[in-house]
């Protein structure tokens, strides 16, 4: 694994290996076999933007050949700060292409947080708007680029039909260079051979500069968890996933969200905001069929349906984060017309969620059972030992997709983890008689963060 990271103990790798988790297959080629068995379905929806899966391949093919033209390499960092456009996903998978990690970094972090985690991760790229609802972004990563080494490529997303402020291909004073995103358009060369055991990806947990940490997920690890999730609720083809929430989340990236959506060949819809009105004649244009939403979004749109003419007769199923009140869950059901189900997860790794056969009262009072067949927890007590069954204690994990260390953090990584390889979640539980997982409440932030 890339330099930095704590890769899983071989006994586990064997495990995982032979239960058929991990299958041996990088993000970016089973986007090739997707491009192949699904090509001309629609992969992408944004506005009256519509990409099938063969374009969406090419795309991804053309943009990493033209990334490897301007100095991008296998195993080099570039952070990746895009709202939901389609670009997100074909920048996202042509860095993979070349074997570069993309970071995937929240629109809303400013100076202190992107610099931060240049700083960390040592990434040599930046993707970005170059403005974006009033913010300069390219002004920022000038900044950030002049303050140290590594940020040395900056590509710049433009909206169709806009053009560049900064004129396009530019150097500055600290030799960093300047692309706009769309000149990233080279015929493409022979294929990378790469391991599906290497860092696929960087998410982040935490709120400011200071509680950032990096998270490293695998192609086997991610790749796995996506799928699963897929399976778990059902997902086929005809299925079409509003991305609501920011694509960059783990929620909606990989929950199943967009990853597990492609893999079965259905559609995705990317929605500018949650907000209703936006997302409410998306459902009904695109006859979306799944969505994630927050607690605040969900509420949003339940308050807000009975004010405005929405067709979400499509919907089937509404995954909400579980930390969302019973109300909702209850209102879900009962006014938007489909299935809630809660789904408790992290960037790290372990993810709870209720299931389709489940009675209403476990899906309106519980936060579900662990994704994966090898998910590991553990309940324990303040005195360090297991709690009685249905006791409240912090929650410990481990298994096939939940990372064995924080990127280069070796201090925080002896507090989060136990010498035998869990993750201390940082949230209080109990075990239901059912065996379904309530979450009473959480420490201080310690060890792991949410969705983000």
């Amino acid at each position: 694994m890339l330099s930095g990271c704590t890769p899983w103990p071989e006994e586990f790798v064997d495990r995982y290996w032979m239960a058929g988790h991990w299958r041996g297959y990088t993000l970016d080629s089973l986007l090739r076999d997707w491009a192949q068995a699904y090509g001309p379905r629609t992969a992408l929806v944004h506005g009256d933007t519509r990409i099938t899966y063969a374009q969406l391949n090419r795309r991804v093919d053309r943009m990493a050949a033209g990334l490897r033209l301007r100095g991008m390499r296998p195993g080099q960092r570039v952070v990746v700060q895009l709202p939901n456009v389609p670009e997100f996903v074909s920048t996202v998978f042509a860095l993979m292409r070349v074997g570069a990690v993309p970071v995937f970094c929240p629109l809303s972090y400013r100076a202190p947080e992107v610099s931060h985690l240049v700083r960390v991760t040592e990434a040599v790229g930046y993707v970005a708007p170059s403005t974006y609802l009033g913010f300069d972004h390219t002004a920022m990563a000038a900044d950030i680029a002049a303050q140290g080494p590594f940020l040395r490529r900056v590509f710049t997303y433009e909206p169709p039909g806009t053009s560049s402020p900064y004129g396009g291909f530019s150097t500055d004073v600290s030799s960093c260079h300047y692309f706009p995103l769309n000149s990233l358009d080279s015929p493409p060369g022979p294929a990378l051979v790469q391991s599906s055991g290497e860092v696929a990806l960087f998410l982040l947990s935490g709120r400011t500069a200071e509680t950032l940490k990096v998270i490293p997920r695998t192609h086997n690890d991610y790749a796995y968890q996506a799928r699963a999730a897929a399976e778990l609720v059902a997902l086929t083809g005809n299925d079409v996933y509003l991305a609501a929430l920011p694509a960059e989340s783990n929620f909606t990236f990989g929950c199943p969200g967009i990853l597990g959506a492609l893999s079965v060949g259905g559609t995705v819809v990317l929605a500018d905001s949650p907000e209703p009105a936006e997302c409410f004649p998306l459902i009904g244009r695109e006859r979306v069929t799944i969505t994630s939403l927050s607690p605040d979004a969900a509420q949003s749109w339940i308050d807000q349906l009975p004010t405005r003419q929405a067709d979400l007769s499509s919907l089937r199923l509404v995954q909400i984060d579980g930390e969302a009140p019973r109300a909702i869950a209850e209102r879900i059901g009962s006014e938007l017309g489909c299935r809630p189900q809660r789904v408790f997860g992290m960037a790290e790794g372990l993810l709870t969620l209720t299931r389709s056969d489940d009675p209403d009262e476990t899906v309106f009072t519980t936060h579900g059972r662990p994704l994966s067949p090898d998910d590991e927890i553990r309940i324990l007590g303040g005195d360090g030992k297991d709690v009685p069954e249905g006791e409240s204690g912090e929650l410990l994990a481990r298994g096939p997709y939940t990372l064995r260390g924080y990127y280069r953090a070796p201090e925080r990584n002896a507090r989060a983890f136990t010498a035998d390889g869990y993750l201390r979640t940082g949230v209080l539980v109990r075990r239901a008689a059912d065996g379904n997982l309530v979450m009473t409440s959480r420490l201080a932030e310690q060890a792991a963060g949410r969705h983000s």
